[in-house]
């Protein structure tokens, strides 16, 4: 099967292995020119209806299949994924925006979390074997998952669903972000060549999918990664048919900096984990806590690696960071610009939205603001973080922990054994010490209080396509 990824081809929605246009078509565009991308479907209540169908009838020969010939189709995809890199990076930096580096890492990763899921026995349990009977403990897919993608990470969270849901026998609607459609209609469409129809499809849409999706009496499963107040909204829905949900939602992640590190290199670390992305990543270091007596020299270190970054199009050469995303999220950022004259904060560096043919912004380091401040308590989603000292270590846990948000959080020092006391501390969902935001598809992956429900990847994520059936097998009548 050959897939035609000019910008001038069709984009198509895929329902029961076919291509299904609607009548009404909408486009995205390129977050650093503002040029218009291809048209792509407007998927309609009906199409829903037909994909669901196609789905649970699909549903009956996917998990009939044994589980070794489903790894077997999914490792085949996961290579034709591969034989296309090149083309799916070059998609990404032109719907999303990241620079060639960090889209060659997304496409890099879309593709190692298929494989690394694969390898996860997801095995039956003996609980009991005696004279009398043998308990078994078995993990049975759900039916139907809907997949919501988000915009920030197109292709690797799309994998990122679409591999356990089908290893663990599940069939998958994947609906991509209305803003970064491309990749995931070229991931289904793709996958067409490895599944029978029906296993996995795509549908297009604006702003109405989502709900239809979530409320659907034909859908099984949510698996969704997006903002919290977002997914409050998709719990509320998916609960009318009390169906099985997995929320990836907003971060606000602290990093605790120990007076001990080596402070060039701590910096440099740290301002690539709050500014990868543009800021557009839900584990993005968000609130940065540097011990008072190397503040101003750490300071001045993150200060000299946020100057040296290069802003513009993705596309180019030697540029380290692309634009905002979309209109919406570029917005929403400059409030918190805004905010900067009208709450006195300090610039340490940045603190301006500059001039550009996209959604450029400058990235921007906001110096010691107060801790009830809009920058501290919410999620920017964008390049522009606080800068905060502490002395007392108990204290800075408890700020660190007094969010509503739990996803992640980094500790920094050089006694790994006080680094290790202190990560034990911190609610969150994964915490790293002198390290952050490494992931691994065969680790579990979600966030406490409202970062999320549930989690995705590793064994627990497999899990969470599944019901546990419990057999009692008595050995005599």
């Amino acid at each position: 099967m050959t897939v035609d990824f000019d910008l001038r081809s069709n984009y198509v929605q895929i329902i029961n292995g076919k291509s299904s246009p609607t009548e009404v078509t909408r486009h995205g565009l390129n977050p650093a020119t503002l040029e218009t991308l291809p048209e792509v479907p407007v998927a309609t209540p009906e199409c829903l209806d037909k994909a669901a169908d196609a789905a649970k009838a699909a549903f009956k020969i996917w998990s009939a299949t044994p589980y070794e010939d489903r790894k077997k189709a999914v490792l085949a995809y996961a290579d034709a994924i591969d034989q296309y890199r090149d083309e799916f990076r070059d998609l990404l930096i032109t719907e999303q925006g990241k620079p060639i580096f960090q889209a060659t890492l997304e496409t890099d990763n879309a593709i190692k979390w298929i494989r690394g899921m694969a390898g996860l026995p997801l095995l039956e349990d003996v609980i009991e074997d005696d004279e009398t009977r043998t308990v078994i403990t078995r993990h049975v897919p759900l039916g139907v998952v809907g997949a919501i993608v988000p915009w920030n990470f197109p292709l690797m969270l799309a994998t990122g669903k679409i591999a356990p849901a089908l290893l663990t026998g599940n069939v998958v609607i994947i609906k991509p972000s209305p803003f970064t459609p491309y990749g995931g209609l070229k991931l289904v469409e793709l996958a067409q060549k490895f599944f029978p129809p029906g296993v996995v499809q795509s549908l297009s849409g604006d702003d109405n999918l989502g709900p239809w999706l979530t409320s659907h009496p034909g859908i099984d499963k949510i698996s969704f990664t997006g903002s919290t107040a977002t997914g409050k909204r998709v719990l509320q829905s998916a609960s009318s048919t009390l169906k099985r949900v997995t929320l990836e939602l907003g971060g606000n992640d602290p990093a605790i900096i120990f007076p001990d590190v080596n402070i060039e290199k701590v910096a440099e670390k740290v301002a690539f984990f709050a500014f990868l992305n543009s800021g557009q990543i839900c584990l993005n270091l968000k609130r940065i806590y540097v011990h008072s007596s190397i503040f101003d020299k750490f300071r001045d270190a993150l200060v000299r690696q946020v100057k040296s970054y290069t802003i513009g199009d993705g596309s180019k050469t030697g540029i380290s960071h692309g634009p905002l995303q979309n209109d919406m999220q570029y917005s929403r950022v400059k409030t918190f610009f805004d905010d900067i004259e009208k709450q006195g904060w300090k610039v340490a560096t940045g603190g301006r939205i500059m001039p550009s043919a996209g959604y450029m912004v400058t990235p921007t380091i906001i110096d010691r603001p107060p801790d009830n401040s809009r920058i501290v308590v919410e999620e920017p989603f964008g390049p522009i973080v606080p800068l905060l000292s502490w002395d007392d270590e108990a204290e800075v846990i408890e700020r660190a922990n007094d969010i509503s948000m739990g996803l992640g959080a980094s500790i920094w020092t050089a006694d790994l054994d006080r680094a290790a006391l202190v990560a034990r501390q911190i609610q969150a969902g994964t915490v790293w010490t002198n390290d952050h935001f490494s992931l691994s598809p065969t680790a579990p992956f979600g966030g406490h209080k409202e970062s999320g429900v549930g989690t995705e990847w590793g064994l627990n994520g497999l899990k969470g396509f599944c019901n546990i059936q419990s057999l009692f097998l008595k050995k005599s009548v």
